[in-house]
């Protein structure tokens, strides 16, 4: 994704990323950058909160429309949680018990079920 906006910044066109892994979104060196302190692959907001969505999206947009110059970085105000406690359990499997892991790896495998289900029916690998 950090490629692909460095040659669409290259070719006129306006880029922000929204990630959650800052160090390595900065590193690979996008133009602008919004960042959430969330989990990874929660960088638009919190599951099933349409209000914390639509504040990072409009967040996104303002970003987009007024950062002054390359590389720059704008951190969400929202969190999380109250603690940052969340960054040591979030899926690590030596906090959780078997049970927990056994639910989570159905929950995944059931996933790519679907996933691979939807890809069949529309032809694609």
């Amino acid at each position: 994704m950090s490629l692909v906006a460095r040659h669409l910044e290259r070719n006129g066109i306006a880029t922000l990323v929204m990630g959650a892994a800052k160090d390595i979104v900065e590193h690979a060196g996008v133009p602008r950058l919004l960042f959430s302190d969330f989990p990874l692959g929660n960088s638009a907001g919190k599951p099933h909160e349409p209000d914390t969505q639509a504040f990072t999206l409009d967040l996104a947009l303002k970003v987009l429309q007024s950062a002054v110059g390359p590389r720059t970085t704008v951190q969400s105000p929202l969190r999380w949680a109250a603690d940052g406690d969340w960054k040591l359990d979030f899926s690590n499997v030596e906090r959780m018990s078997p049970q927990e892991v056994a639910r989570k790896r159905a929950e995944f495998d059931k996933a790519k079920q679907v996933a691979l289900g939807q890809r069949k029916q529309a032809g694609v690998g």
